[in-house]
C-alpha cells in the first residue's frame, strides 16, 4: 500500500445515514444560499444604502467563487479526506455567514459572501465524496444521491418563501439561520469516519487563470450595466478576462494535470451538457435576481408575496428530480 494513502473503513449503516445527512444538509445550504438571498435584496438595499451595482456582487459575488475554485477543491479533498474537507469547508461557511448576517456595510457584506463562496466550493465535491465512501453498492449510492439532490431541490422550494419571511423580521436572519443548521451538520459528521485520502496535484496555474478570467468577466457584465459598455474600465475588463482565458486554455493544455482537461470539450455529450447546464443556470438563477427587484420595487409585492412567486418555477424541478436517476 502506498504511504501517502490512507484508506478508512467501510462504514456500518448508523455510520452511511450520518455521511448521506451531513452531504445533504450540505447540498441544502448550499443551494439555499444561491436563492435565498435574492428575495432579500430590496431590504438590504434599504439598510445598507446598496445600489444595483453592489446588490449584483453580494449575488455573484457567491457563486463566483464557487464556480470558479469548484474543480481545484475537489484535488483538495482527495489530499485530506471528504471527512477533513467538509469539516472544514462547513466551519468556514458558518463563520462566513455569520460574517454576511452582522456586516455593517455593502463592501464588508460582498466580502463575507466571496469567502462564503469559496466555503460551498469546499463543502460541494466533499459531500459527494462522502456519499461513496459511505454507499460503495451501486444501487444503494444511486438513491443516495437521489436523496442528496432532493435536499438541493427543497432548497430551490423553500429557499424564496423562507427568505422572504425572515425579511419581514430582519434580513440578517438569512444568513445567521445557517449557524444552527451547520452546527448539526458538523455534530453528526462526528459520527462519520475518517476518510481516504491521497496525494494528488493541485493545477495552481488553471486555478488562477480561471478566477481572474470569470472574475473581470463578471466584473466587466456589472460594469456595462453600470457605467456602458464602452467605458474604459468595461473594455478593460473585458480584454483582461480574454488574455486570461487564453492563459487558462494554454494552462489546461500544457500542464500535466489539468483540472479541464481539453479532450472532454470536444466530446459531443460533454459539449451538449455543459451548454444545456450553462443555460439552466444562467435561466434558473439569473431570473430570480431581475424578477425580485421587478416584482417589490414596480410591482410593489412584500417579500413573502415575492418568494411565493418563484414557488411554481421552483416547484417543477422538485417534483422531477426524485425520477432524475431512473430517466437517465
Amino acid at each position: 500500500m502506498n504511504s501517502t494513502t490512507t484508506v478508512a473503513a467501510a462504514p456500518g449503516l448508523r455510520h452511511s445515514r450520518a455521511a448521506l445527512f451531513a452531504a445533504v444538509t450540505g447540498f441544502f445550504v448550499i443551494t439555499l444560499d444561491a436563492v435565498v438571498v435574492n428575495v432579500a435584496l430590496r431590504e438590504i438595499s434599504l439598510d445598507l444604502g446598496a445600489t444595483l451595482t453592489g446588490l449584483q456582487w453580494i449575488v455573484d459575488g457567491y457563486t463566483l467563487l464557487f464556480a470558479s475554485c469548484l474543480l481545484s477543491v475537489g484535488a483538495f479533498s482527495d489530499r485530506i479526506g471528504a471527512r477533513r474537507a467538509y469539516a472544514f469547508g462547513m466551519a468556514a461557511f458558518v463563520i462566513t455567514s455569520l460574517a454576511c448576517g452582522l456586516a455593517p456595510t455593502v463592501a464588508v457584506l460582498i466580502f463575507a459572501r466571496i469567502l462564503q463562496g469559496s466555503a460551498v466550493a469546499v463543502m460541494l465535491p466533499a459531500s459527494m465524496a462522502l456519499i461513496g465512501e459511505a454507499f460503495p453498492d451501486p444501487a444503494k449510492r444511486a438513491r443516495a444521491v437521489g436523496m442528496w439532490a432532493m435536499g438541493g431541490a427543497l432548497a430551490s422550494i423553500s429557499g424564496p418563501v423562507l427568505g422572504g419571511t425572515l425579511s419581514l423580521v430582519d434580513w440578517r436572519l438569512i444568513f445567521l439561520i445557517n449557524l444552527p443548521v451547520g452546527a448539526v451538520a458538523l455534530i453528526v459528521l462526528r459520527r462519520v469516519p475518517r476518510s481516504a485520502h491521497r496525494s494528488v496535484p493541485i493545477d495552481w496555474a488553471g486555478q488562477l487563470t480561471a478566477v481572474t478570467a470569470m472574475g473581470v468577466l463578471t466584473y466587466g457584465a456589472i460594469e456595462a450595466g453600470a457605467v456602458g459598455i464602452t467605458a474604459p474600465q468595461t473594455l478593460t475588463a473585458f480584454a483582461v478576462a480574454v488574455v486570461a482565458g487564453a492563459g487558462f486554455i494554454a494552462a489546461e493544455r500544457r500542464g500535466q494535470h489539468p483540472m479541464v482537461p481539453l479532450p472532454l470539450l470536444r466530446d459531443r455529450t460533454m459539449a451538449v451538457s455543459i451548454g444545456v447546464g450553462f443555460s439552466y443556470m444562467v435561466g434558473y438563477f439569473g431570473l430570480p435576481f431581475v424578477m425580485s427587484l421587478y416584482a417589490q420595487q414596480e410591482r410593489g409585492l412584500s417579500p413573502v408575496e415575492t418568494g411565493a412567486v418563484f414557488v411554481p418555477m421552483m416547484l417543477g424541478g422538485a417534483v422531477l428530480t426524485p425520477f432524475i436517476a431512473r430517466l437517465s
